[in-house]
């Protein structure tokens, strides 16, 4: 496999770490993106495509990045709170009505921002429930008993985060997440990530494959295990087979199925700040202070330690960013002043941009301590 795409002058480290990467098997299928000073100083690409390694990777490849989706669900949110449409704080229920019931009456769109709202997984009654099923997973989850009193019990909302949020878009605004994201954020953001890939951009996106001998859960019980509950339900979630056909690509599960390519991801981060950027011309300068600025702090009970939610990203000192299950991830260093975008086809672990990081100077360390 070879890697091509380009490094400006100092990051020569990144290039050779990537490199070792892919020749050493541990990437099959990745790009990496750095941007710095308004530009892109890092764009490497290295391996396959597809499983079958007969399609080498391009640098616009596209690829399921997991929970790295969930703060472009949650910015997609946010703009229908600046445009009026929704409220921050009043009870979701105000709006979709179904959903008031089980002890959920009072949740509000902060707390489900935050994964707060008592519906870290899907009950058992949506195993019955297809996953591109979204009609019948948003029924399920109106229908459910909050697992604890909204807003008591912080807990990433692994796989409902996103229907809850398209729930209430749908509800307040007649609009669904992927209708107001299609329309709305990517045309400002003008960045190459999609919920829903059109038909035209599929012969771009990457076959997903496991980087385990075994099974999806053999995967999870090895990289992730207190995750094992959060992504059992709806079935399918984690399996390559169901996640490389045209149906998952074209869906909108705003969760886990953002596709993007590394640029794009790294593109967007690099202006996530910035007072002239476009997520501050989306949201307004308090709204915008409200999507970076912590949220809740305390042990996360998927994550499994202690973390700074914003309104859908991870904050510590020294970055503001997500990663997504199987090791796609992206951040703005706070430290560094440059954007990484990161994404990757073989699920494993984060370690290989845990050595990418260490050898830009990022510490992208999740545990905090709570001031």
């Amino acid at each position: 496999m070879s890697v091509d795409g380009f490094v400006a002058s100092g990051y020569e480290k990144v290039s050779q770490v990537f490199t070792d990467l892919v020749d050493e098997g541990r990437e099959t299928g990745a790009s990496l993106s750095v941007w710095a000073g308004g530009r892109e100083v890092v764009h490497l690409n290295g391996g396959w495509l597809d499983v079958a390694r007969s399609r080498p990777w391009r640098g616009d490849t596209l690829v399921t990045t997991y929970s790295t989706s969930k703060p472009f669900a949650a910015l997609t949110a946010l703009a229908a709170v600046a445009n009026g449409a929704l409220s921050l704080d009043e009870p979701v229920a105000t709006y979709w009505t179904e959903y008031a019931t089980g002890g959920k009456e009072g949740t509000t769109l902060r707390q489900i921002l935050t994964h707060r709202a008592g519906l870290p997984a899907f009950p058992r009654s949506a195993g019955e429930v297809d996953l591109l099923d979204d009609i019948g997973l948003r029924r399920v989850l109106a229908e459910a008993t909050a697992e604890s009193a909204p807003g008591s019990v912080l807990a990433e909302h692994a796989l409902t985060y996103g229907h809850l949020i398209d729930g209430v878009l749908r509800a307040a605004t007649g609009r669904s997440l992927g209708e107001i994201y299609a329309d709305v954020i990517r045309p400002v953001l003008d960045i190459d990530a999609w919920f829903g890939v059109p038909e035209r951009h599929l012969d771009r996106v990457a076959e997903l494959e496991l980087g385990v001998d075994g099974s999806a859960d053999d995967l999870v019980a090895e990289v992730a295990s207190s995750y094992e509950r959060a992504l059992a339900i709806p079935a399918g979630a984690l399996d390559p087979a169901r996640l490389n056909s045209p149906d998952w690509h074209q869906a909108v599960f705003g969760a886990s199925g953002l596709h993007a390519s590394a640029t794009a991801l790294a593109k967007f981060y690099a202006s996530l700040t910035a007072e002239d950027g476009p997520v501050r011309r989306l949201l307004g300068a308090e709204l915008h202070a409200e999507y970076l600025t912590s949220q809740v702090c305390g042990y996360d009970e998927v994550v499994g330690t202690t973390v700074n939610w914003t309104l859908g990203l991870f904050r510590t000192d020294s970055f503001i960013g997500l990663g997504g299950f199987g090791g796609s991830a992206a951040w703005w260093s706070l430290r560094n002043d440059h954007a990484v975008g990161y994404v990757t086809r073989r699920l494993h672990d984060h370690s290989r941009i845990a050595e990418i990081a260490a050898v830009l100077g990022d510490d992208i360390n999740l545990q905090v301590t709570c001031r």
